[in-house]
């Protein structure tokens, strides 16, 4: 079949003496299968793998740099070789020199604009050709990689537009300090940056890569969607600096409706092709370096001629010099005086004679120049600042006027105002988006040669001569230009050029020009950059709701993410104004970077052993001051911005723990908390844990069913309602084996807990043993489980309901073991029956009562129980009622007003009641049910029955204890009869042989009459004779070593126990039989073992009629007290 596939289907390219070869061994080593025993489908697939990407042709081939390490070729490798011993463990463990090829052959290239340009240049290109193309991976160095992009994002929107007002408006010191606060800040940034991208292969994702593997998918998440919102506005602020800039001015409309239309534009041209932004960063980081020099030309030109750039002052105010040529109120034109433009703008009409505004009749015009040069001296009056509110006149501070008392016109004149309010912080806030970008290398860090040594060089390089050019601007600024043209934002009074163009070199339009190109560059790097982190972002699947921003195009452009950007970015555009956009974005830039700096200081102060970074020039103190430093200039710059900030990051992170983030990258948070809790451990063990402090911290003793699933969830449930997810909870259970065998199962059962867990909103540990016998694994965790100060003080499990019928003693034998280990290790237990009518979490007990008997104190824990129940909004509104037992020497009375004044100290609100219990004789059904009680366990601990009969005989003695209730017959009757004496009855399975050889066919037509017994069972009432017959029918056989019955008296111990049971149980179920809850002191285990079965009785008749109980039995300590 395989041929005929192969001849009718020939391969492009035939190449039939690699045939056979490749045929055999795809197909054996590869697919597991003889060649003979190929079929159809196998033979497609052969064809595909043979004929494609065979060596020498164009055709695609398989890219996994594994596909020939396959599990054929592995075991010839190990044939023959001397690592033999090794073998069964090749699976797992590979040798070193496969992990070191495999290492060798390691590529990292970047998931974005490479593969998206190739895609595209190549119309059903070659995947092949693609891989051989980049045979040793990207090939970008320090310079061209990290420098350059740093020095494009670095230097923007801010330094053309708005630093020359920083100076004007702060003054040069202030402003050189904004700039150091500024650059400090980046630099510590850039320094813990190095230092974790240098900690192992980075692969393409930048900043929100380092803080979620850094810090855990949530601090990533949150961080990560910050950085992407201010890259986001980043994009927004350079489309608003791109129309500034064309419009020479800032009317909010207009900015509106051409940034809408920019923005359009620019992600149009980013959904066309990313390459093509590509193509033009060159350019546009050519015309920021263009403009640079030409600003430190124009410094040098201004000590050799300064540039001619008049401004006009009436008085001391700056005017708009745009509407008008001549800075004169009027001009003599041969002998006649004429009235100029400013005149007109100033007086109601041109004539001499007309009424002028009163400033400008009583001052005269001036013209000075804008720019007076390097060495005029102009360094001192722009040495401090000059703020003021929205609306202040732009004046000349030493310059005289002739001041006026109504201003209320100036609004109408062509004076230069303060269009906001300025104030040093809100200057922090707009300056430090001009220092953001320093992430530009880390993004590209999958284009790079050696991303471990060209990010720190190239990043603190690319801050360093920013920060330089910053520092330098700042002096220069206020050294070369007038105070009044700093301080004239869009440069109205030099005829609405750039302030920073006048002072350039040769012309103001190459400022114009670089500045319009840079901004274009910097908002389509965001509106490039933005959409790929928001689709990383959604890729990694810790923020759920951002799954389908993950999707795009075939060559993976993030379509839905580039439309989510841009309705994001519509947003800050619609705002209208650099100043206002600026501090939003430095909010979630600064977070970012606090957070990188706290990623660093973690792992640092941490020491992991992961953490080894090559950058060796941090300290964790470095990174703590500039986290400090990331966080003093959110609240200077905005406070409000900063809480909106850190809200949208704090609710992010708790959304992304609420729906449970997977993702497990060995983050520094994990490795804090562990440092965290093993301190808090060790504290907690120092001293004991006080009255005041101390909670039920249980251990939840699970059974498990033969699927491995919980048996009892509802005890998970009480669980929950009880500790409300607080304090220590245990949840454990035991398999009976060796972990060799059954480690998987061991597993899985933890597994299910876990869901049941889960599901029961259960919060806590779960822990599953593998021991020899149930008995050992349940003393091992009662001993062992916990850690430290972290240990359980209490054990809650569920009361064995089934341990008569149980087919061996087991059952009962544990239980009684577990109560006697608990108060061998002063622990608390709680045992709770009929766990499966508990209710569950979802249910409301709208009314009811939670009935506490307290019979003897054993530390207060049964009033606190109640209390803990009723903070859970299932038994909230259950009422609490407190019983307590008088005997005949108490004051009932005086009982009551103690335990109302004990409660009120207490600070519990319960109805307390006080019950009389008299002393009685005992009455003659307690002395029978003792005796039965007694015979029964005899009997069973003489004859060996099987289960059936065990059955039978439990039902036996059942059916004679209800006989004996309704008889009400006397103890002294029926010890009156020597030789007929009720016991139960044994129960024997017999086929019809056996039936015969014993000669019981009255029994077996008793069994008939009776309509209560199943079929099969034997009801037989015990005589001497009928025992002596017995024993001679079978004296051939091995005594039974039945003990004589009929001279059996019961212990009067159990008798007394037996009584205290029978008459508790007549009050609590007379006054607490329709209650929500009882909760029972619970009697300790007898001293002598053989007593175990009759106290399981005891504890049975303790709690016989009562729908939901738990017996409570202290630790030996107080756990409540009245004091503060």
């Amino acid at each position: 079949m395989f041929f005929f596939f192969f001849f009718f289907f020939p391969p492009p390219s035939p190449s039939v003496e690699h045939f056979p070869f490749f045929v055999l061994s795809w197909a054996e080593a590869c697919l597991g299968i003889p060649f003979f025993h190929c079929t159809v489908e196998v033979c497609f697939i052969l064809r595909y793998h043979v004929f494609y990407c065979l060596p020498g042709d164009n055709t695609p081939r398989e890219s996994s740099p594994f596909i020939n390490n396959t599990d054929h070729d592995r075991g010839n490798y190990y044939d023959g070789k001397n690592m033999a011993l090794f073998e069964e463990e090749i699976e797992s463990n590979p040798m070193v020199s496969s992990l070191l090829n495999k290492l060798a052959n390691y590529t990292n290239l970047t998931q974005g604009v490479t593969e998206h340009e190739e895609y595209e240049n190549e119309e059903g290109y070659d995947r092949c050709a693609l891989l051989r193309s980049h045979p040793s991976g990207p090939q970008m160095g320090t310079f061209i990689g990290v420098y350059l992009p740093c020095m494009q994002n670095i230097l923007g929107v801010i330094l053309f537009l708005r630093l020359t007002w920083i100076v004007g408006t702060a003054g040069i010191m202030e402003s050189f300090a904004i700039v150091v606060m500024c650059c400090t800040c980046t630099m510590l940034t850039a320094i813990s940056m190095s230092a974790i991208a240098t900690n192992g292969v980075v692969p393409a994702g930048g900043s929100y890569y380092m803080i979620s593997r850094s810090l855990g998918p949530e601090f990533g998440g949150a961080v990560g969607l910050c950085f992407y919102l201010g890259t986001t506005f980043a994009g927004s602020m350079y489309i608003l600096g791109t129309i500034e800039i064309l419009l020479a001015e800032a009317m909010l409309n207009n900015m509106r409706v051409y940034g809408t239309c920019c923005l359009a534009l620019m992600a149009l041209v980013v959904f066309v092709g990313v390459k093509y932004v590509n193509k033009l960063a060159l350019v546009f980081l050519a015309c920021v370096v263009l403009s640079i020099m030409a600003i430190y030309a124009g410094v040098i030109k201004t000590v050799i001629e300064p540039p001619n750039f008049p401004i006009c002052l009436l008085g001391n105010r700056s005017l708009q010099n745009h509407n008008f040529e001549k800075c004169m109120k009027t001009e003599v034109i041969k002998n006649v005086t004429y009235t100029t433009k400013l005149w007109k703008l100033f007086c109601g009409s041109p004539h001499l004679n007309a009424t002028c505004d009163e400033y400008f009749t009583l001052n005269n015009v001036t013209e000075i120049q804008g720019i007076p040069g390097l060495l005029s001296g102009v360094i001192k009056d722009n040495m401090w600042g000059d703020y003021g509110p929205s609306g202040m006149l732009v004046e000349k501070k030493n310059q005289s006027s002739v001041p006026v008392q109504d201003n209320s016109r100036d609004i109408y004149k062509p004076y230069i105002f303060n269009d906001i309010s300025t104030f040093f912080t809100l200057l922090v806030g707009i300056y430090f988006p001009s220092v953001t970008g320093i992430m530009a290398g880390s993004n590209r860090s999958g284009d790079l040669r050696d991303a471990q040594r060209s990010i720190p060089i190239g990043t603190i390089l690319a801050i360093a001569t920013t920060s330089f050019i910053y520092m330098t601007c700042v002096v220069l600024f206020g050294a070369c230009i007038e105070g009044v043209v700093l301080r004239d934002k869009f440069g109205g009074s030099v005829k609405k050029n750039l302030v920073i163009g006048t002072l350039a070199w040769p012309s103001p339009w190459v400022i114009v020009i670089g500045s319009f190109f840079s901004c274009c560059g910097a908002g389509l790097q965001s509106l490039t950059g933005a959409p790929r982190l928001l689709q990383a972002i959604a890729r990694d699947g810790i923020v759920p709701f951002l799954q389908v921003f993950g999707h795009g195009k075939a060559n993976g452009e993030p379509t839905w993410a580039l439309l989510m950007t841009a309705g994001i970015c519509e947003i800050g555009i619609l705002i209208a104004s650099v100043d206002a956009v600026a501090p939003i974005l430095s909010m979630f830039f600064l977070m970012c970077y606090l957070f990188v700096n706290l990623a660093c200081a973690v792992q640092t102060l941490l020491r992991t052993p992961n953490w080894r970074p090559r950058f060796k020039f941090y300290h964790w103190t470095l990174s703590f001051l500039g986290m400090s430093l990331c966080l003093s200039l959110m609240f200077i710059s905005s406070w409000y911005y900063a809480l909106v900030a850190m809200s949208i990051a704090g609710c992010i992170y708790k959304y992304i723990e609420y729906r449970g983030a997977e993702k497990e990258w060995g983050d520094g948070i994990r490795g804090l908390s562990l440092n965290a809790a093993r301190y808090a451990l060790i504290r907690l063990e120092e001293v004991p844990t006080h009255t005041k402090n101390w909670r039920p911290q249980l251990l939840v003793l699970l059974k498990l069913d033969s699927d491995m699933g919980v048996k009892h969830p509802r005890l998970l449930s009480f669980t929950t309602q009880l500790k409300a997810g607080k304090g220590l909870t245990i949840v454990s259970s035991v398999l009976e084996g060796t972990y060799m065998t059954l480690g998987a199962e061991a597993k899985s059962a933890e597994q299910n807990v876990k869901s049941a867990m889960h599901a029961e909103r259960t919060k806590g540990f779960c822990h599953v043993v593998v021991s020899s016998n149930l008995r050992d694994g349940f003393s091992h965790l009662i001993q062992s489980a916990g850690l430290g100060g972290m240990k359980h003080n209490a054990v809650l499990m569920a009361w064995p309901g089934g341990w008569k019928q149980a087919e061996d003693s087991y059952p009962w034998k544990n239980f009684i073991e577990t109560v006697r280990e608990t108060t061998s290790a002063h622990q608390a237990l709680l045992v709770a029956k009929n766990i499966d009518k508990f209710p569950c979490n979802q249910d409301r007990l709208g009314e009811g009562t939670i009935d506490v008997w307290w019979i003897v104190h054993d530390g207060g824990l049964l009033m606190l129980l109640p209390f803990l129940l009723r903070q859970h909004k299932v038994w909230r509104k259950c009422k609490m009622r407190i019983f307590t037992v008088a005997q005949m020497d108490d004051n009932s009375i005086q009982m009551k007003k103690d335990l109302q004044m004990f409660l009120y100290h207490l600070r519990l609100n319960a109805v307390v009641e006080v019950v009389e219990m008299h002393d009685s004789d005992i009455a003659a059904f307690t002395y029978e049910k003792t005796l039965v009680m007694e015979q029964r366990s005899q009997m069973l601990k003489q004859m060996q029955l099987s289960r059936s009969e065990r059955e039978r005989e439990i039902q036996s003695i059942t059916d004679e204890s209800r006989n004996s209730i309704e008889k009400k017959s006397s103890v002294v009757e029926t010890l009156q009869a020597p030789h007929t004496l009720q016991v139960p009855s044994l129960s024997i399975s017999m086929d019809k042989r056996e039936d015969e050889e014993l000669g019981t066919k009255s029994h077996a037509n008793l069994s008939d009459t009776a309509t209560a017994t199943p079929d099969h069972q034997v009801h037989m009432t015990w005589t001497k004779d009928k025992l002596i017959a017995e024993r001679n029918r079978k004296r051939g056989e091995p005594n039974m070593g039945v003990k004589d019955l009929f001279n059996m008296k019961p212990n009067q111990s159990n008798v007394r126990r037996m009584h205290t049971a029978v008459k508790l149980n007549e009050v609590v179920v007379n006054k607490s039989q329709g209650a929500q809850l009882v909760l029972l002191n619970m009697p300790g285990p007898p001293k002598n073992k053989g007593g175990d079965e009759n106290y399981m009785e005891f504890l049975e008749v303790l709690m016989d009629g009562l729908d939901r109980v738990l017996l409570v039995r202290g630790g030996g300590r107080e756990v409540i007290t009245i004091y503060s």
